[in-house]
């Protein structure tokens, strides 16, 4: 699966743009990774989200163990890879009928965060047990929403192409060919919106530092990002300011 966002619905992390040798192409220029996506994987299947990017998705190369899903429910889009463990829990806490599978779990998921949910993003995503990696778009709220499992199962990057748009796919020579050296495996354990940012969902109280990432060749390739177990942050709580308040443009 593939999404490329526009630097008005994500912003890259600054830490993952800066090498000295960028390679980067603009990924959104002429269809450019569109094209190369759906060159390399048969049967793709290219959603555009107009100013704000596109996603793509094929069941070229499937792992059946980790299938790849997508969904759109109420202007939500939502690419899926992996498997939920505790899907019967999930179902049954968010009021969904016997065929939702995981696509809509996590549709719901962050609907019912959009919406004023009881719980913290952190808490959410943690309930999710299993291996999985997710893209969730709001042309709504024009808010992005990504994640990973804990123990990284499925191959997740992300990185920055030319223009500063933010680029995340489970193929990792895709992501290669739009952002150059500017790329790194997306952080297990974290979680990612448009306006707060990458976050720890295992230790949400501390901050993530980036670290460089050195390729086989023993160059500096794009860079990753670990918790900081020295460093906490003030409140991991979802703001509370307003009924009418959207907690996507606020977390």
């Amino acid at each position: 699966m593939l999404a490329v966002f526009d630097k008005s619905v994500a912003k890259s992390p600054d830490a993952l743009a800066q090498h000295p040798e960028n390679e980067s192409l603009p990924a959104l220029k002429d269809g450019f990774l569109a094209t190369y996506f759906s060159s390399v994987h048969p049967g793709s299947v290219v959603i555009n989200l107009a100013s704000a990017g596109f996603m793509a998705y094929s069941s070229d190369r499937q792992n059946p163990v980790l299938p790849r899903l997508f969904a759109v429910m109420d202007d939500i889009f939502c690419l899926f890879e992996g498997h939920i463990q505790n899907v019967a829990h999930l179902k049954q806490q968010y009021g969904l009928n016997k065929t939702a599978n995981e696509v809509i779990i996590v549709i719901e998921a962050y609907r019912t965060l959009r919406d004023r949910g009881p719980y913290p993003a952190d808490q959410v995503v943690r309930d999710i047990q299993g291996k999985f990696a997710f893209v969730l778009f709001d042309s709504a709220s024009n808010n992005a929403f990504v994640a990973s499992d804990a123990d990284g199962n499925v191959p997740f990057f992300w990185g920055t192409d030319a223009d500063g748009h933010l680029v995340l796919s489970t193929d990792g020579e895709v992501v290669k060919q739009g952002c150059g050296k500017s790329f790194a495996p997306f952080p297990k354990g974290c979680f990612y919106t448009s306006s707060g940012g990458l976050r720890s969902y295992e230790h949400p109280v501390n901050e993530l530092k980036a670290v460089p990432r050195i390729d086989s060749s023993g160059e500096v390739c794009g860079l990753t990002f670990k918790v900081d177990a020295d460093t906490r942050k003030g409140t991991t709580g979802m703001p509370r300011v307003g009924s009418d308040a959207n907690w996507s443009q606020n977390y």
